[in-house]
This record gives structure tokens, sequence and C-alpha cells, in this order.
């Protein structure tokens, strides 16, 4: 289990989608969740980076879970999923202060997700912001985007979450290049 934390966290952070210690992952366990520690430093995952805590209650280790506790046990309890990966990816979270939703252009992105909504538009994120907007936006996508904060995605294993979140960030990059495009075609 540790080793699928590992592979997942060193590849958001080699990409760039997380910084030294931004971002968190977790996976349900029946009526517990492991998540990882808040301030992880996901491109470096050790054993005690990771808390084991409710879904519906706190234990011991709760206060050291991820400051995202909350959106994960939201979606934990609203969706089937078995995995989620919040992340920071930068070409998505520059298309959420633009963009109501976000509709990939490309053949890859369009098989992944038809388009992902931006949740708080217009608000002030803070972690542990928007768990029921999430967790309901997740239900009919994979991916959801919060303005200005970045991706929650879900999956039956982290590996599958880290999947839509890294297919849907090359769909924001190329249509940021496009929309880039569009823009010097038109001066």
């Amino acid at each position: 289990m540790l080793a699928q934390f590992q592979r997942v966290g060193s590849g958001l952070f080699a990409q760039g989608f997380v910084s030294s210690q931004s971002g968190n992952l977790s996976i349900r366990q029946e009526n517990h969740l492991l998540i990882t520690q808040r301030h992880c430093a996901l491109g470096s995952i050790g054993e005690r980076d990771l808390v084991e805590t409710g879904i519906a209650k706190n234990n011991r280790a709760t206060p050291l879970a991820s400051t995202e506790l909350a959106v994960h046990r939201c979606i934990y309890r609203k969706t089937p999923a078995l995995a989620v990966v919040h992340a920071h990816p930068p070409y998505a979270v520059a298309l959420s202060f633009m963009e109501r939703q976000v509709i990939p252009c490309d053949m890859e992105g369009r098989s992944v997700v038809a388009k992902v909504v931006v949740l708080g538009k217009g608000m002030t994120a803070r972690a542990g912001d928007f768990g029921e907007e999430i967790a309901e936006a997740l239900r009919r996508c994979k991916v959801v985007l919060v303005e200005g904060h970045g991706t929650f995605a879900i999956g039956q294993l982290l590996e599958e979450a880290y999947y839509y979140t890294t297919a849907f960030e090359q769909s924001c990059r190329i249509l940021y290049l496009l929309k880039g495009l569009m823009v010097d075609l038109q001066s």
C-alpha cells in the first residue's frame, strides 16, 4: 500500500502538480481511510506520512491528517470511489480563473472526461472547503476543479485517480496553448 502512495506522490511532484508540501492522497478501507499527513511531502512519502482515521468519526490520529480530510470524507460518503488524488496542476489552475467549465479538446482528454466543472467561482477557497459540492460533482465526473485551488480526482486505485489527474492536466495544457495561439492569430 505504501508503494502506491509513493509512486503517485512522486509522480505528482516530478510533474510539478504539487509543491514540496501540497496536495494529498487517500484510499478507502471499509469504514476507514488512509490519508497523507498534513504538510506531507508527496515526493518522498514514508510510512509515518500516512494517517489512518475513520470516514465518519475521528480518532487519535485525526489531527495529523491532511487539511483536506473533510473533503476526502465527503467523497467517500457520497461516491463509490476507493481512492482520491488532490493536486494543483498549473494549467488546470490557470484555466480555473477564466472558465466555468473545462471541455477537453484533445482525443484522450475527451475520452477521460467530457467536461470538468469549475467550483467556487469568485469565492476564496481554503483547504477543506466545498466538500459537499466536490463530492456531488464527482458523482458525474472523475475530476473536478476548484477555482485557484486545484483538482480532485477519484478512482478505484490511486493510480487510476492519478491517471485522470494527469490526462486532465495534459488537456488543460493543450487548451491553454490553443487559447494563446488564437490570441496571436487575432493580433
